[in-house]
Formats: C-alpha cells, structure tokens, sequence
C-alpha cells in the first residue's frame, strides 16, 4: 500500500479544512444532532473520490458518504474507513484539536491508519504489521507506547467535549492518575506517543472515529478492547460502537482490576 499517497491525500483534505476554519463557516446538525460543516463534505470528496481512482477494488466506507446496508458490507473483506473531519465540535470551538482519519480494514481489524492535524500540520502512520510513525517531510519517528510506571500517575487521557459519570466512577478505582483531555482522534496519538497509558470510553462512537486510532496504537504496541476483553471489531451489522479501552499495557489492566472494574459499570 502507497503510504505517500495516503499521506498526501490526507494533507490534501486537511488542507481543504482549514481553508474553511479561516472563514465564517455555517454549522449544521445531521439526524443524530452532531455537527456538519462545508469542511466535513469537502474533505470527504477529497479522499473518496481519490481512493476510488487509485484503488477502484476497494470499497470506501466514510462518515460522511452513502452508507452501504450490511448486506453488501458483510461480503467486503477489506476496505477503507474514513473520517473526512473528525472532532468537529473541536473545528467549530475552534481549539485546534480536530484531525483526517484513513483506516484500512481487512478481515474486521485496522490494519492500516493514518491520522492528519491540520492546525499542527502533524502526520502519524501506522501499519500494525510494521510500526507506527511520526512524518515531517521525509524524517520518520517512530512511535511506540510507553510503559506504566508503578512509582507514577496512570496518565488518563479523556474526550474533552464527551464527558461520562461512568468514565469519573472508573477513575475512583486508580488511586494516583492525572487526567490529559484531548479532543478527536488525537487521545489514540497521546498513547501511541507514550504521552497517556489508558482510555477509557463509554460515550457512543462510530467506527470511523475509531478505526485509523486503532491501528495507531496497536502498531506502536498498545491494546484496544471491549469491555469483555476481548479484541476490538468492525464492520458489524451496526456500526454504532460499543464501549472500549485503549492501553499501552494489557497486563496493567488485568492486575490493577480495571477489565473486571469497567464491565460492571455498563449493567
């Protein structure tokens, strides 16, 4: 796969979105409430129709585009899974933290991602099979997570605009953590950078917030689950995620109690 034009493409769009944030843009609302500006469709057109030409084979999945039923999605045994503009509420706040996602999904699991910051102008790639990647030009850094020191603060990284009573009630059973509040797709980057070790979701997502984040930690050799422990899937019937957990250490989860914490809290 063409990584330099996954990462051009990405830019491309990323470009195109910034291009509407230096202007008095219009907010919509879509049927489920959440927010929709000219940036979202532009940077949508930007990747489909540009994956279309060069992969014609491979199905595109994106949040802003038709939605395929189940019944043709059940035959694809890979395609590309996007979001053109990811944290919108964090465009419209205009804070920066907003990003382009570009996931490939083979089999049910990210296997490639790549995520774009626009504002930062900051790129990170990702291949499971081979590692995960800080790009500025042609200077590549890999990224790998860090491990969660037992002398220090479990780092927790949280949505900044999707806050849970749920997610206040698990942090009661980590004696010494410190919150980090990123918006969009950018708290997967902060473990797969070593920056956070652990987060939590219980908020509704879709698979597309999710899917280029997933192969980011998972290449710099983080873990994404359920809250059965088991490994994170997609393209199912519904594309409507359920709660999951994103760590930099599996084994952490299993002995602080957090895994057998976090599937009573969703009863």
């Amino acid at each position: 796969m063409d990584f330099d034009f996954l990462a051009s493409i990405a830019v491309k769009a990323g470009k195109a979105i910034l291009d509407v944030y230096g202007t008095d843009f219009e907010v919509r609302s879509k049927d489920d409430e959440s927010p929709l500006t000219l940036a979202d469709t532009r940077s949508h057109f930007i990747i489909a129709e540009s994956l279309k030409e060069r992969y014609p084979d491979i199905p595109v999945l994106s949040e802003e585009g038709k939605q395929e039923p189940f019944e043709t999605r059940r035959s694809w045994c890979r395609f590309w899974l996007i979001d053109p503009l990811d944290g919108t509420k964090e465009f419209v706040k205009r804070n920066g933290e907003f990003s382009v996602n570009i996931a490939m999904v083979e089999n049910g699991k990210p296997l490639l991602g790549v995520i774009y910051v626009p504002v930062a102008d900051r790129l990170i790639m990702a291949d499971v099979r081979e590692g995960c990647w800080d790009v500025n030009g042609n200077v590549r850094r890999k990224l790998e997570v860090a491990p969660i020191a037992a002398d220090k603060p479990v780092r927790v990284v949280r949505s900044r605009s999707h806050q849970s009573t749920e997610v206040l009630e698990l942090l009661s059973l980590i004696p010494s953590h410190e919150i980090i509040e990123k918006g969009s797709s950018l708290k997967f980057c902060a473990i797969a950078e070593g920056e956070a070790d652990f987060y939590p979701r219980f908020g509704p997502t879709w698979e597309w917030d999710t899917a280029a984040g997933q192969a980011i930690v998972t290449a710099a050799g983080g873990i994404m689950l359920n809250f059965s422990g088991e490994p994170f899937g997609y393209n199912k019937e519904n594309l409507l995620n359920g709660p999951f957990i994103a760590a930099s250490n599996f084994e952490w989860l299993e002995e602080s109690g957090i895994l057998k914490a976090v599937s009573k809290l969703v009863l």
